[in-house]
């Protein structure tokens, strides 16, 4: 299907669906909200494995009780500058939300403030957080692990020991910003799972099979023993990936206390996020002043090749970002064949929300 053959859909209208899709199932108002916003920024970014595709995973996950539709997490440990959740696995976005909400006041009086969530439910695209850094004139750093599944091998290795392991910071410029959204594997569960369904493989060898052979086909990863995706690096300089997966599981099952020491609970996440108020280093002006320049040097480097200009990450994010804010929103085809058997139970529809 070519682009002008995919249907475009209203931005506030698919959040109205989602939220509703997610209440029909049993989430609390407040917290669908906050998920339904989560998901369909996502794709307004441009991160469409996760985004509305997990929609119909998540109403499952409701209906199976697999997350918890209504609460509070428990206060596991609180000083100034240093919290400690129990999510008691509640929508994972709706825990970051809130304890942004939480984040915010304490960095901005003491510098620096964080909070690590355990037992947290899935919290869907990092890169979505990062815009709240940018609004707050912060500098925020997110990682998250799923201590209750494994797709990764360590550098060398063949048996999976970590899931990818996606870490993000955001900061903002003088013109813009900056949303890394990065992981330890060089390719992702989502896109392991789109590519299989799809038939299709990856362009590249990023999976090895139980053996160690290196293979293109998602599939080693659904084959008995399974494969797993490749560390950053692939084969030759996979300790660079390798390292990166040790540093968000010490960030968040370490610093958590619980992790895969302890008996897996179903899909969800284990996070740690830390805001660093600009104020209270160098200052903003300085701040701005260097990363501008840094920028500025990334920006105005001369390409390998001139039809494909250097960016800065999550620059063409929030360029389609506002396009599809404007002109409406591209959904991947296999989206709407996901939500079918959840819209028959609820009597809801996505066409809806066609622009």
């Amino acid at each position: 299907m070519t682009d002008g053959n995919i249907p475009l859909y209203r931005a506030e209208a698919l959040k109205d669906y989602a939220s509703a899709l997610l209440q029909k199932a049993g989430l609390a108002a407040p917290m669908a909200d906050s998920v339904a916003r989560t998901l369909v920024e996502g794709d307004l970014l441009g991160h469409d494995t996760h985004g509305l595709a997990l929609l119909a995973g998540y109403v499952k996950e409701i209906e199976s009780g697999g997350m918890t539709p209504d609460g509070a997490p428990e206060v596991l440990s609180d000083r100034p500058a240093a919290v400690l959740w129990d999510g008691k696995r509640l929508p994972g976005p709706w825990l970051v939300d809130q304890g942004l909400d939480l984040l915010v006041p304490r960095a901005r009086e003491l510098g620096t403030a964080s909070l690590v969530i355990r037992r947290s439910h899935h919290i869907a695209c990092l890169a979505v957080y990062m815009l709240r850094a940018l609004e707050e004139d912060m500098l925020m750093l997110l990682a998250c692990s799923d201590p209750n599944t494994a797709s990764v091998a360590p550098f060398g290795g063949t048996q999976a020991v970590f899931t990818p392991n996606p870490l993000a910071m955001g900061f903002p410029l003088s013109q813009g910003g900056v949303m890394v959204d990065i992981s330890a594997s060089i390719t992702t569960n989502g896109m392991s799972n789109r590519k299989r369904a799809a038939g299709e493989t990856f362009e590249e060898e990023w999976l090895i099979d139980a053996a160690g052979k290196p293979s293109n086909n998602p599939q080693v990863l659904f084959d008995q023993p399974p494969g797993t995706l490749l560390p950053v690096g692939g084969l030759s300089h996979g300790h660079k990936g390798y390292g990166m997966a040790l540093l968000v599981e010490t960030l968040t099952a370490g610093l958590a206390g619980h992790g895969r020491a302890d008996p897996p609970e179903g899909w969800g996440a284990t996070v740690h996020v830390t805001l660093h108020d600009l104020h209270a280093f160098g200052g903003k002006a300085a701040f701005l002043r260097q990363m501008d320049h840094v920028a500025a040097q990334c920006r105005n480097n001369t390409p390998i090749d001139s039809a494909k200009p250097v960016r800065l990450p999550g620059e063409g994010g929030l360029k389609r970002r506002d396009a599809q804010s404007k002109n409406g929103v591209r959904l991947h085809p296999s989206i709407a064949r996901s939500l079918q058997d959840a819209e028959q139970r609820h009597g809801l529809r996505l066409s809806q929300a066609l622009l």
